[in-house]
C-alpha cells in the first residue's frame, strides 16, 4: 500500500512538471546606458583614475566589444539613439538628423517634434514632443509587444530625444528636463498627470540644490594630468563666469542649465534610481527595460572640448554615478538578474585649434558664413537671391521655394553648387547625396551615407570634411556629425545575466547592440533591425 502512495505521489509529481508552465530564462531588468558623446578612449584615458565599480567593473566583469562602429551619417545625437534601440539606419528608420526640413513642405523639423501634443509638467513649448517622426518599432517596443505589454519600459535623459527615441512607441513614460524650470517633464503622448513619484521627485528641487553648489574638481587640480591647462583659448565659458577656469559660478544660471555642468549627471542619476522604486521595475518575472542617457557629457564637451580639465572631471563624477547605479541594481535584484550595456550616441573630434598648436591639420567651416558667401556666388550667376536653404547638418539644402518658381532647374542649381564647393580647401568631397552610389569616394564613405540618406528629409549636397576639420558655431569646445573615427567608433560594455565576460576586436556595430538584445530576450528584433547578433558576449 505505501508502494502504491509513493508511485501516485511520483506520478502527480511527474504530472505538474509536464504540464506547468516553465519560466522563461530573462533577466529582472534590462538597462541601456547611453553616454552622449563619449569615444572608447575615454575609458582608458581615465582608466587609473576611475574607482573599480563603475566603468572597470563594466570592463572586467563584463564584455567589452572594442571595435563598435556607427554605420552611417551623419553622426548626432537623434540618429544615434535611434540606431541603437532600432538597430536599423536612418534611411530605414527616418530619423535622418537631430533636424531637418521635410521636403513635402520645405519646413523646419526637429526630430521629436509634434505639434498634436501638450507639455505634462513642464512647459507647453518643451512638451510638444513624441516618437512620432520614428518610422520604426524599438527593442523596447519589441519587448512589449513579447510580453502582451505586461514589460514596463521607461526612458529618462536631459533631453528629450535621447529619452523619447529610445522607449520607442509604447514607452510607460518617457522623462526629459524642462528647458527652464529643471523639473523633469513628458507630454500628452505618454500621460496627462506625472506620477506620484515624479511630483515627488521634482519637488525636491535637485537641480536647483546642485547648481547652488558652483562647480569645482572632484580632486585638486593639479592631478589631471591628462588634459590641457585650464585656461586657454580652446574652452568655452559660462555667462557667469569672466574665464573659462575653475570654480565656475553655476547660481546666476537657470536651473536647466544643470545640463551643461557635471551636474546633470548626478540629476540623471537620482532620478534613474528613483525611477527603479516608483515605476516598481523588475520585481516580478516579467522583464522590464529602463533607458538612461547622460547627456552632460555632451554639452560639456561641447562648451570645453574632449582635452578639458571639465571634460575629465565630468568622467570620474560618472564613474561614481555607474558605480552607485550598480551598487542599486546588485542590492535591489542580486549581482546575476540583471543586463546592462553602456555605449555611446557618437564621438567628438578634438578642437581644431588646439590640434594646430600641436602641428596637426584640422580647421572651422561655418556652415552659415559659407550659406552667405554660396549665395552671393549664385546671385551672381543666376541673378536669384536666397538659393541656399540652409548649410547644416553637413548637407547643403537648396531652396526648394526658388526652385518651384522652374525659373531654374535643380539640375543646373545643383551642378553650380557642386563647382563651388567642390574644391574648396576645406572640404575633401561634396556630392550630390542623390547620386552616391556613383560618386568617387571610398566605399565605406558611400556605405554610411547611403545608409543615412532618407529621401524625404536629407539635404543635397553631403560635404565631406577633410580630417580635423569640424562644421562650427564657435571656434571653442568641440562638436561630432563626420564619418571619422573620432565621431563614429564608440565604446560598447555588456554585463551581468547572460553575458559571457570577455573582449571582441572585430568589427561590430552601433546596429548590433539591439539584434543581441533580442536574442538575449528570445524576441524578435525590431522591425527594420539590420544588426547581428555578437554572438561571442551570449553566455552559453
Amino acid at each position: 500500500m505505501r508502494m502504491r502512495l509513493i508511485l501516485f505521489g511520483l506520478f502527480l509529481f511527474t504530472s505538474w512538471q509536464c504540464y506547468s508552465k516553465p519560466r522563461l530564462e530573462r533577466p529582472k531588468l534590462v538597462v541601456g546606458i547611453v553616454v552622449d558623446q563619449m569615444r572608447p578612449d575615454f575609458l582608458y584615458r581615465y582608466y587609473d583614475r576611475y574607482g573599480h565599480g563603475g566603468f572597470k567593473r563594466l570592463m572586467k566583469e563584463g564584455h567589452e566589444c572594442q571595435n563598435t562602429l556607427i554605420n552611417y551619417l551623419p553622426s548626432y545625437t537623434g540618429p544615434g539613439h535611434a540606431a541603437i534601440y532600432t538597430g536599423s539606419v536612418p534611411a530605414l528608420h527616418g530619423i535622418s538628423s537631430n533636424d531637418w526640413y521635410e521636403r513635402s513642405n520645405s519646413k523646419a523639423m526637429y526630430c521629436v517634434a509634434d505639434s498634436e501634443v501638450k507639455g505634462v509638467g513642464g512647459s507647453d513649448k518643451a512638451g510638444k514632443m513624441s516618437p512620432k517622426n520614428l518610422w520604426a518599432n524599438t527593442i523596447t517596443d519589441e519587448l512589449r509587444l513579447a510580453t502582451n505589454f505586461k514589460s514596463k519600459t521607461i526612458a529618462i535623459s536631459l533631453k528629450d530625444r535621447a529619452s523619447i527615441l529610445p522607449g520607442g512607441h509604447t514607452s510607460n513614460g518617457s522623462y526629459w528636463l524642462d528647458d527652464s524650470l529643471g523639473y523633469f517633464m513628458t507630454s500628452t503622448f505618454y500621460m496627462n498627470d506625472l506620477p506620484q513619484w515624479v511630483q515627488e521627485f521634482n519637488g525636491k528641487k535637485l537641480a536647483e540644490s546642485y547648481m547652488n553648489q558652483g562647480w569645482n574638481t572632484l580632486y585638486p587640480i593639479q592631478t589631471y594630468a591628462m588634459s590641457t591647462s585650464d585656461n586657454n583659448r580652446y574652452e568655452g565659458r559660462y555667462l557667469s563666469d569672466s574665464f573659462p577656469t575653475f570654480p565656475h559660478r553655476l547660481s546666476p544660471l537657470k536651473k536647466s542649465d544643470i545640463r551643461k555642468t557635471c551636474y546633470g549627471n548626478d540629476l540623471i542619476k537620482d532620478f534613474a534610481l528613483s525611477a527603479l522604486e516608483g515605476e516598481d521595475l523588475g520585481n516580478d518575472d516579467i522583464t522590464d527595460f529602463l533607458c538612461i542617457s547622460f547627456s552632460s557629457t555632451d554639452y560639456v564637451g561641447h562648451q570645453f572640448g574632449p582635452n578639458s580639465i571639465e571634460a575629465e572631471d565630468c568622467y570620474l563624477r560618472l564613474d561614481k554615478n555607474l558605480e552607485e547605479i550598480l551598487n542599486t541594481l546588485d542590492n535591489k535584484y542580486g549581482r546575476n538578474n540583471y543586463t546592462v550595456f553602456l555605449t555611446a550616441d557618437h564621438g567628438a573630434a578634438h578642437n581644431p585649434a588646439f590640434l594646430n598648436d600641436h602641428k596637426m591639420p584640422g580647421g572651422f567651416l561655418f556652415g552659415r558664413k559659407l550659406k552667405d558667401t554660396l549665395n552671393a556666388m549664385l546671385f551672381s550667376k543666376f541673378q536669384y537671391k536666397n538659393l541656399i536653404q540652409d548649410v547644416s547638418e553637413n548637407y547643403i539644402w537648396l531652396s526648394d521655394s526658388a526652385l518651384s518658381t522652374k525659373v531654374i532647374s535643380r539640375d543646373n542649381l545643383l551642378q553650380a553648387t557642386l563647382d563651388l564647393v567642390k574644391f574648396m580647401p576645406e572640404i575633401t568631397f561634396a556630392v550630390d547625396i542623390n547620386q552616391v552610389q556613383q560618386a568617387s569616394i571610398p566605399d565605406v564613405i558611400r556605405t554610411m551615407a547611403l545608409n543615412g540618406f532618407v529621401r524625404k528629409r536629407s539635404g543635397d549636397i553631403l560635404l565631406l570634411l577633410n580630417p580635423g576639420w569640424i562644421d562650427a558655431y564657435y571656434k571653442t569646445g568641440t562638436t561630432h556629425g563626420t564619418w571619422n573615427p573620432y565621431d563614429t567608433h564608440i565604446p560598447l560594455l555588456w554585463f551581468g545575466w547572460g553575458i559571457q565576460p570577455g573582449t571582441t576586436l572585430r568589427e561590430t556595430y552601433m546596429t548590433d547592440i539591439a539584434a543581441t538584445l533580442a536574442t538575449l530576450l528570445h524576441i524578435q528584433m525590431p522591425n527594420s533591425c539590420i544588426g547581428k547578433t555578437i554572438t561571442e558576449l551570449i553566455k552559453p
